[in-house]
């Protein structure tokens, strides 16, 4: 299950695995306090995307489809797997500084997690192999 939640909310040993996606650490937020499990740089929009952007709703739209583009590098496609493996365990909760979290780029992350999580759950588990016919030959 993925989740999302503010960093200046107090943390829960609910919220299962906790992992910062922000490439900028939240402002006033100790470590001790921010209680994380990781933090992943590799997934968060890229400072000249996220100065584009600047949270204009009006960009909503573009920023979904560029930050989406940034997410296909082989770095951000492992960290995402690996939260896709978590998240079929258990809680995983993406932590995150922004005001506007439904138009930022945890509402994105949420969306494209979930939708990986759905493709997985939706394949076969054990495809059937095809069987190589001997030739006469």
């Amino acid at each position: 299950m993925i989740v999302t939640k503010r960093a200046y909310e107090p943390a829960s040993d609910s919220d299962g695995y906790r992992v910062l996606i922000d490439r900028l650490w939240p402002r006033g937020v100790s470590k001790a306090r921010a209680r994380l499990d990781a933090w992943e740089k590799d997934i968060a929009p890229s400072p000249a995307l996220r100065k584009w952007y600047g949270h204009d709703p009006d960009k909503w739209h573009e920023f979904q489809v560029r930050y989406a583009a940034e997410l296909r590098t082989a770095s951000a496609k492992k960290v995402l797997d690996s939260l896709v493996r978590r998240a079929k365990r258990g809680r995983v909760t993406l932590v995150y500084a922004s005001r506007a979290g439904d138009l930022s780029d945890a509402a994105v992350l949420k969306r494209i997690l979930n939708r990986r999580i759905i493709k997985i759950s939706q394949a076969p588990k054990h495809p059937r192999r095809k069987r190589r016919i001997a030739s006469g030959k």
